[in-house]
């Protein structure tokens, strides 16, 4: 009898020792951690609900924690779509670049070709501003029309490509009229003249410009013909004033 009590007793110790260091792991040791699918998942919620900055970052968690996860390269494309959405253009523009240069055969880079064509688009402003990120974002449009002619992004690459060049045009057609307002002629007719020879695709623009290109150049000519009439006129009066 007091054996089998003894062997009771060492039962219940060993039994509230395991349950002991179950209830001290629950406390002290760290809880674990999700896996890639999970955050994956969580980060595709976010995007469901419109929270492009959370999704932002547990996809910037995911790439992070788990860089060689099969979730990692979707998880990298659709950072690019989460900064676009959230209009953070320039932040897109860069993960969609990054995007094909980590994976240049990957089946969505016409989609990421438009994508950054677009985030830089985007980044445009107003007709006063420079035109570098339009120029950028036509180069992309254009390679994504020869390089997947067949794409289903094509067609809208190719009109986007219209709408940046009428943007370019509309940029140099506001300095060429700044310098006709300032009565500047010369720059003026230069710069009409370069809309005429360089946006001829353009047509309405390059029309405008043809027409304010000869009134500049007519303008030019009669402050070019003033100015050396009044040059000479006085050339002649210091000769009279010296004599």
């Amino acid at each position: 009898m007091h054996k089998k009590l003894l062997r009771c007793l060492a039962l219940a110790f060993s039994l509230f020792a395991v349950s002991g260091c179950g209830i001290i792991d629950m406390i002290y040791l760290p809880p674990a951690e999700d896996t890639a699918q999970e955050i994956f998942e969580a980060a595709n919620d976010a995007m469901s609900e419109k929270n492009y900055v959370r999704a932002v970052e547990l996809y910037n968690k995911l790439r992070d924690a788990y860089p060689f996860s099969p979730y990692t390269i979707d998880a990298e494309l659709s950072l690019g779509d989460a900064y676009f959405l959230d209009e953070e253009y320039d932040l897109a523009a860069e993960t969609y670049k990054d995007f094909e240069s980590l994976h240049p055969r990957h089946e969505a880079i016409p989609y990421v070709l438009y994508q950054t064509g677009m985030s830089l688009m985007k980044q445009f402003r107003s007709i006063d501003r420079a035109t570098t990120e339009l120029q950028e974002a036509y180069d992309y449009f254009n390679r994504l029309r020869q390089m997947y002619p067949d794409s289903s992004y094509a067609k809208g690459a190719e009109e986007h490509m219209q709408t940046c060049r009428k943007l370019m045009a509309e940029h140099e057609l506001y300095i060429a009229d700044v310098f006709w307002h300032m009565k500047k002629y010369g720059p003026a007719w230069r710069r009409y003249e370069f809309i005429m020879e360089n946006f001829k695709d353009v047509a309405e623009v390059a029309e405008h410009a043809k027409e304010k290109g000869l009134a500049a150049y007519h303008s030019y000519r009669e402050e070019h013909a003033r100015e050396t009439r009044e040059k000479r006129q006085g050339s002649w009066r210091q000769w009279f004033t010296w004599l």
